[in-house]
């Protein structure tokens, strides 16, 4: 059997639940669970984080899932519903939805539901992604009250810059200006807002990134929050190849040795969701030593260098990423950020749940 696999800790996930906890005591913790809880598998990743008070995911088929698989606590639809004949489901399943739009809110007053619907009523204030603009929000959320078909109102924002300049000073300015009078509960914070801006706190947090154990704010590792990995990556060596000064490895010739170099062929590449773009000087570990990739990843194997690891060879393990590697410095060398590459893994490589790390 090839020799890569992820291994998703749930003890992981209840460790950094708790470290949620501890940040904002006072608030209900959303789990958000999207993406197929990050790469980490949204079953794995539901179970690990049972114990929060909600679980937020992108679409229908998802929400019933962990219905379906016993979960009680609120679930809810980040995007809403796309159609209105969804809304049907939602009911009878007790989901939970976002609304953004007034062709949202118009759905839900032409249904003919089972019983009313829990909706979170998102405000744009200043991301222009999703949402009501402030100056007609509360248009939006009164058109919602008087509608049989919705329950409890949820006032929601997300930040787009909570993890970085200007903050959120500007956007819960207008978020408070835009809701007075409003007595509803309020979600505002995401993982970021969660470290950096207690003051957006409320009644729900919604944390993603924090729960499995990356970090959220560049340039701030996941290990000075006390956060650990869910996820990591393993392989072995499958083969090594002695070069000599001035010999390439790969495609496209990007690495050439200017010495006698050990090149090991790790069993991985970007068809299990290494990034292909990765440069040479990635980190890797390799039998609990850190070394780095050399020359292009391809779409099975990568090439990584051995020459002063003695003793390493084929069999020996290799990290990509996990609890010995930070995803986030894997991610950073590449370019992009940790929730990219936890995203990305393919479905092709095995996963091994540990249920009481």
């Amino acid at each position: 059997m090839r020799p890569i696999y992820a291994s998703i800790d749930q003890g992981a996930f209840r460790h950094n639940l708790s470290i949620v906890r501890s940040l904002a005591p006072q608030s209900k913790v959303m789990a958000v669970v999207k993406a197929n809880g990050y790469g980490h598998g949204l079953l794995a990743a539901a179970q690990g984080l049972a114990e929060a008070e909600g679980f937020a995911v992108l679409g229908l088929e998802e929400a019933v899932f962990l219905r379906d698989a016993g979960f009680k606590q609120t679930i809810l639809m980040l995007e809403g519903v796309f159609q209105a004949d969804e809304l049907r489901e939602v009911a009878r399943a007790g989901i939970s939805v976002v609304v953004h739009h007034n062709e949202q809110i118009a759905m839900l007053e032409n249904a003919v539901l089972e019983r009313p619907v829990e909706v979170f009523a998102k405000m744009n204030n200043g991301m222009n992604r999703l949402g009501f603009r402030p100056e007609h929000y509360a248009q939006a959320v009164t058109r919602l009250a008087g509608c049989a078909n919705v329950a409890q109102i949820t006032l929601m924002t997300h930040f787009a810059t909570a993890d970085e300049h200007p903050g959120v000073d500007e956007p819960l300015k207008l978020f408070h200006q835009a809701t007075q009078g409003l007595s509803y509960p309020v979600s505002l914070a995401n993982s970021a807002a969660i470290f950096r801006h207690p003051e957006t706190h409320a009644d729900w947090i919604r944390s993603g990134i924090m729960l499995y154990g990356a970090s959220a704010v560049a340039g701030t590792p996941a290990q000075s929050y006390q956060l650990r990995p869910a996820m990591t990556l393993s392989s072995a060596i499958i083969a090594v190849q002695d070069i000599r000064p001035g010999e390439s490895v790969g495609y496209g010739n990007r690495f050439t040795a200017a010495r006698n170099t050990r090149v090991g062929i790790v069993a991985c590449g970007y068809a299990d969701g290494y990034p292909r773009h990765a440069p040479n000087g990635t980190p890797v570990m390799v039998a609990g030593q850190l070394t780095q990739t050399i020359g292009r990843v391809s779409m099975d194997m990568l090439f990584v260098d051995l020459t002063d690891i003695p003793g390493s060879g084929v069999g020996s393990p290799v990290e990509l990423w996990g609890a010995q590697l930070p995803v986030d410095t894997v991610a950073e060398k590449a370019g992009t950020i940790g929730y990219e590459l936890l995203c990305a893994l393919s479905p092709r490589v095995p996963v091994r749940v540990i249920k009481h790390g």
